[in-house]
């Protein structure tokens, strides 16, 4: 049997929130392609190590840098960082979020920025540092998670639908603003995903009563970031400015 392909062989990937769940599945996935892995994270070393430990077991270069997405300058130093030492920067996965609850009443503008900006700063900030390195190539690609409440609606979850429903314009304008370089930027939605979470993930979303996903059972992170391969894949070329929903069928927009 030919040895199968690996199709991003040379390339260097950046994903923030990259230590464990969807951020851990998509760093997998994408050193299985035979990219090169940076994991950002705002703190969790060890997890962090122990995961580019695993990635440098699959033959790739990769490496742990903590930084806060909503620091201007750290985000600035990490991505000048990964040039320095990968020698560029091709696939930056926006996956670093915040995701809480709280009752609109009683929240606080702190609680509510302490959730909108690790999610849509964050993004600013980390993709306003990568896309000069993706535009002197004249290829590059960008994919920002979403959340399926910015679509469906979540209880005490204004924040973070706001904040991922933002995602979706920022995708769109980015879109736009650099396919002629080459650049691609999509955003990838995943519903109800199993598996073990993070305190800053909060409970599991709960949905409007009678909503639910069609096929019966909650997602995996290796699916969500199935779907992230294939648009960092060279097949996924043709594919920017949408939105691509992992969700079992709980919103068909």
């Amino acid at each position: 049997m030919a040895e199968k392909t690996r199709r991003l062989e040379g390339q260097v990937a950046l994903v923030t929130g990259g230590v464990r769940r969807i951020g851990a599945a998509i760093a997998t996935a994408l050193a299985e392609e035979g990219a090169d892995i940076v994991i950002n994270a705002r703190s969790s070393r060890a997890e962090g190590e122990a995961l580019v430990a695993r990635l440098k077991g699959m033959g790739v270069r990769a490496m742990l840098i903590l930084a806060d997405v909503v620091d201007e300058q750290a985000v600035a130093d990490m991505a000048a960082r990964v040039v320095a030492e990968f020698g560029g920067l091709d696939i930056l996965v926006n996956n670093a979020a915040n995701r809480g609850e709280g009752a609109l009443a009683t929240m606080t503008l702190a609680e509510w920025r302490a959730v909108v900006s690790p999610i849509v700063d964050g993004a600013f900030l980390c993709s306003r540092a990568a896309v000069p390195h993706m535009v002197a190539r004249g290829n590059g690609r960008i994919v920002n998670i979403g959340g399926v409440t910015a679509h469906a609606g979540g209880h005490e979850r204004a924040h973070v639908a706001a904040a991922k429903g933002a995602l979706v314009g920022f995708t769109r304008a980015l879109a736009v603003e650099f396919a002629r370089n080459g650049v691609t930027v999509n955003c990838v939605v995943p519903g109800k995903i199993g598996g073990p979470r993070s305190a800053t993930s909060g409970r599991s979303v709960t949905l409007p009563p009678g909503s639910g996903p069609l096929v019966g059972r909650e997602g995996t992170p290796e699916e969500v970031a199935e779907v992230v391969r294939m648009l960092c894949a060279p097949t996924g070329a043709y594919i920017t400015g949408q939105t691509i929903h992992v969700n079992g069928g709980i919103v068909m927009p």
